[in-house]
Order: structure tokens, then sequence, then C-alpha cells
């Protein structure tokens, strides 16, 4: 009788064959997220990704003409990119620029498809042309104000998709915008123009 007792004894303590299973699947569950980790952290200490500075470099302002609540004018700006990367490189797949005035956007457009080398600066030009723009009366005055003064501040954005290179390999598409905000054009030529940093979402 003790024997059976024992042998009962032993049976009951013994744990489940679905418990196993599943603390050996917790196990290699738990192996390679820690294999992952440490493969993104030797990637990362490998590549060493810095950020990607974006200055507004110059900007101006030609056929200005303002009449009856509507607006002509030319935007040039020069946009300076630097991959200050050793190891990564950029595809820009397209940039959208838009030239912005308090909340209206006075003109739009497109730059083509770039590639950017690591540690390389890149001048993006970009004119943008609004064509009898109709203005809100109270943007018409503020901007026959900045006239008369000889400079008028606008916000200038860009939108882009991008890609990462490394080697061989490039990641997926993400999104990246930047603000350059209160740039200053001048309406006499001989101005200096003052550069801006922009802000960078990515």
């Amino acid at each position: 009788m003790a024997n059976g007792n024992t042998n009962t004894a032993q049976a009951t303590q013994q744990p489940p064959k679905h418990f196993n299973l599943v603390r050996f699947l917790a196990t290699c569950l738990l192996a390679l997220l820690v294999l992952v980790g440490l493969a993104v952290l030797i990637t990362w200490l490998i590549i060493r990704p810095k950020r990607f500075v974006y200055t507004m470099e110059n900007g101006s302002i030609q056929n200005f003409n303002l009449t009856n609540n509507h607006l002509n004018a030319t935007f040039d700006f020069v946009l300076k990119a630097y991959n200050p990367n050793s190891r990564v490189s950029l595809y820009y797949d397209y940039i959208e620029s838009a030239v912005t005035y308090e909340d209206q956007t006075l003109a739009f457009n497109t730059v083509e498809p770039f590639f950017q080398p690591h540690r390389n600066a890149t001048r993006v030009e970009s004119k943008l042309a609004a064509q009898n723009l109709a203005l809100s009366p109270s943007i018409f005055k503020d901007i026959k104000v900045e006239k008369a003064s000889g400079e008028i501040q606008v916000d200038v954005h860009f939108k882009s998709k991008i890609r990462f290179k490394v080697g061989i390999w490039k990641s997926r598409h993400r999104n990246l915008r930047i603000v350059c905000s209160s740039v200053t054009l001048h309406f006499s030529w001989y101005k200096h123009f003052d550069k801006v940093p922009c802000e960078v979402e990515l």
C-alpha cells in the first residue's frame, strides 16, 4: 500500500506536458527577443546614425503684384540638406514644397527625386509661383503692410517620402517633414538673406 501511495504522489507531482511545452516556447521567444535586441544594438553601434540637418540657405521673391485681393509672385528657395552619416544614404522619392503666410498657402510645387550619399550636402532648389491667388481681406491687408516695410515673413514646408540605404539594405518608406519658419524675404535685391535652421519630423 505504501508503494502505491508513493507512486500516486510522484505522478501528481509531475508537471503536465502542455505546461512543459508552454515553458519551452516562452524560453525560445525570450531568447529570440534577446538575439533581435542584440542585433539591433550591434547594428546601431556600427552605423551610429546622426540627425539629418536642413537649412534654408537662400530665398527671394520676384514678380510681386498685389491687386484687388489677389496675389501674383514667384518664390525661389534653396534648401541645404546635410547627411552627416558615414554609412547611411538616403533616397528622396519625391519632395513637395509649399510656402505659407499665416494660415494660407501661397504657392506649391514639387522637386524631382534624388539620391543623397553619406556625408553629403545637397542644395535643393524650389521655385513656387502664386498665380492670381485670391487672398482673404485680412491677409491681403497684412501682406500689403509688409510689402510697404520692404520685407515679408513666410513659412516654407517640405514633405517627402524617403528610404534609408545601408550597404545593400534599403529600409521601407518613411515620411519626412521639414518646416522652415519665419523665413524673411526682402523686396530689395541688395538686402542680405539670413539663413534659417529648419525643424525636422521623421
